[in-house]
């Protein structure tokens, strides 16, 4: 049976040597790390967010009885009722403010 070479991956290295129970102990989450070594705002900049960023016209969720017909009507049209059903409601607003 010949002998298998070694993995790269499996023999020692002497610039990277593995790590000892107390350096495991001390070693730091990567973002304490770089905010320790480069400051908050760079750690800040690669810190994940969750979800999706807020947007400043931000949407309300509102629940709005609407009849039947109207509703389907919209629906109808395709893609975007929604959108086209605010642009109404925005335009007759402004007509009641005069």
């Amino acid at each position: 049976m010949a002998k298998k070479k070694s993995d790269a991956a499996t023999r020692l290295d002497d610039e990277n040597p593995e790590w000892t129970r107390d350096e495991i102990k001390r070693a730091l989450p990567a973002l304490d790390a770089i905010d320790a070594v480069f400051g908050p705002k760079a750690a800040d900049s690669l810190r994940r967010r969750r979800g999706r960023p807020a947007k400043p016209d931000r949407k309300i969720n509102q629940t709005l009885r609407l009849d039947a017909d109207v509703l389907d009507a919209y629906r109808q049209e395709g893609k975007g009722w929604q959108t086209r059903i605010n642009q109404v409601l925005r335009e007759n607003m402004h007509d009641r403010r005069k």
